[in-house]
């Protein structure tokens, strides 16, 4: 390193650029916070907007419409890439908060299910495409215009700032949602309070829409377009061409999809469990989460800082490896420590069930014997083996000594309760320090693919075609592989009656991250990013 690059390192952060670092990054924390209010509020909505009857049918149903915004993310990168590539950055993505901000506006106005009926799920699933249509725009836009404005020792450092954003959205939509609860009964929030979270981002809006008309359009931007270097169809210069697909599918397939799991494990999934399986009060899980959150918080920047050293590659490779290594053991160690007496009832009283005729319905209220069980014994947080009937037998449920016939509810509480199992975590028993510390290492392993990612996004691709390039794998990965990971595991668990089964889905899309990550990724983080 020579003597100017050394200072330059050392020199304090300039007042143009911390301005820069935070117009940026407000407006995509206010476009996280936006998006995760849904997640903080998924049991709420699953009552509000979805037909009553079946319990996890309704929570599967709302799991799969906080997926549905992630799945039209790809789209929205398409179509905000091209504009970013052709229009500039700047204009780009001050349309994505726009649309964001009057999509979440619009879910906090909706009607519930009791009023309109099946326009209720249809008109929120809409908003939330439109949600998941804007994003799509902004991480890939939010990074391009911060890395093209960095100091090139700095960028892994400064872009990382935009990566903070996700977990101050998710911690903002916590503690607003949380207030917002402990400032009414239960009775009120579930009938307008839910509500307020939602109109709350319309303040936000305006605040980030005022921050990002003082920005300028990105360096690298003008100077391509002064000198006449725009891209025409940055689409088909992105993905039609072998040199640079190529580095498309090896970052969908590696670190984009590594992200995702790591991070709808870490911010999503561990959440859900504790509250859903392991039966802890949702206001104890938040506390939980927001502590693990503030506590992850400075690592983004230091796995940053730290890629502008020693390079981007091999951290991010590290936190797949950790995850797959560590996932099913930290699950398991969650039980432990969150309920154990939910643990102690699973080793001492296995549960079987006896029966045939059994579906597996997403989205249709349970039709027999066995489907009937196997839906309580899931909402119940309960493992199970299924065992095939015998002949002339009917449906029967063995807990423990005890065997229930047929498939009423209460006779399958009373028999779980018999046999030790509690319908709530005990707030006594809970080791709060440790449930903290597990869940701050699920989301570790977040600050280490995303502190570097922004930057490693940003340099891999050309700047003629970078917004439209890094977009679109970036979403299908993060948002195919990682935001439809809370559905497809809790789904895996309905199917398979084991609580843990589900966690071989991100197990397995870590391992193959890795396998690609380690052959096929290049290290970038000395690259010139103005050509």
């Amino acid at each position: 390193m020579d003597i100017s690059t050394s200072e330059s390192s050392r020199r304090a952060v300039t007042r143009r650029e911390f301005t820069l670092i935070i117009a940026s990054s407000f407006g995509a924390l206010l476009e996280w916070y936006d998006f995760y209010i849904y997640a903080a509020l998924a049991g709420t909505f699953s009552t509000l907007f979805f037909p009553s009857g079946n319990e996890t049918t309704a929570f599967l149903a709302s799991l799969a419409t906080f997926g549905a915004g992630f799945l039209v993310r790809p789209l929205g990168a398409l179509f905000f890439g091209r504009l970013g590539d052709r229009i500039g950055r700047k204009y780009t993505f001050m349309a994505t908060i726009v649309l964001m901000g009057v999509a979440t506006v619009g879910v906090g106005l909706l009607p519930s299910f009791a009023k309109i009926g099946v326009f209720a799920p249809l008109l929120l699933v809409c908003l939330r495409l439109l949600q998941g249509f804007a994003l799509g725009g902004e991480t890939g836009g939010a990074a391009t215009y911060l890395a093209e404005h960095s100091p090139a020792n700095r960028r892994g450092l400064y872009t990382s700032s935009l990566q903070t954003t996700a977990t101050l959205g998710l911690l903002a939509s916590i503690a607003v949602v949380s207030a917002s609860r402990s400032a009414m009964d239960s009775a009120s929030f579930q009938d307008w309070g839910w509500r307020v979270p939602f109109l709350i981002s319309l303040v936000l809006l305006v605040i980030s829409v005022y921050l990002r008309t003082k920005l300028a359009e990105s360096p690298t931007f003008q100077s391509m377009k002064h000198a006449g270097k725009l891209s025409k169809s940055p689409i088909s210069e992105s993905f039609g061409k072998w040199e640079n697909l190529k580095y498309v599918l090896i970052m969908l397939f590696s670190t984009a999809s590594g992200v995702g799991v790591v991070f709808g494990t870490g911010h999503f999934y561990s959440m859900y469990f504790l509250q859903n399986t392991l039966k802890v009060a949702p206001n104890a899980v938040n506390l939980y989460l927001a502590i693990a959150l503030v506590c992850v918080f400075p690592f983004y920047l230091i796995f940053g800082w730290l890629s502008d050293r020693i390079g981007r590659k091999w951290i991010m490779m590290a936190a797949c490896l950790l995850l797959a290594v560590t996932t099913q053991p930290i699950f398991h160690a969650l039980t432990h420590y969150a309920n154990p007496k939910l643990e102690a009832f699973q080793k001492s009283s296995p549960v079987i069930v006896h029966a045939d005729d059994c579906h597996f319905s997403l989205f249709a209220a349970p039709k027999t014997d066995c489907d009937r069980i196997r839906s309580f014994l899931s909402a119940s947080g309960v493992s199970y083996l299924q065992m095939p009937l015998q002949s002339g037998q009917s449906a029967d449920t063995t807990i423990g000594d005890t065997t229930v016939h047929g498939s009423d509810r209460h006779d399958l509480e009373n028999a779980l309760l018999a046999a030790g199992w509690v319908q709530h975590a005990d707030p006594a028993q809970i080791n709060a320090p440790m449930v903290i510390f597990l869940m701050w290492l699920l989301i570790v392993y977040l600050a280490m693919v995303y502190g570097p990612m922004a930057a490693f996004m940003v340099e891999l691709f050309p700047a003629r075609i970078r917004y439209t390039s890094l977009s679109l794998p970036f979403h299908l990965g993060s948002g195919w592989f990682g935001g439809m990971l809370p559905f497809v595991v809790s789904a895996m668990a309905v199917a398979n009656g084991n609580v843990y089964f589900g966690l071989w889905y991100p197990i397995v899309i870590a391992v193959l991250s890795l396998i690609v990550g380690v052959f096929f990724v290049p290290e970038t983080f000395r690259r010139d990013i103005s050509q």
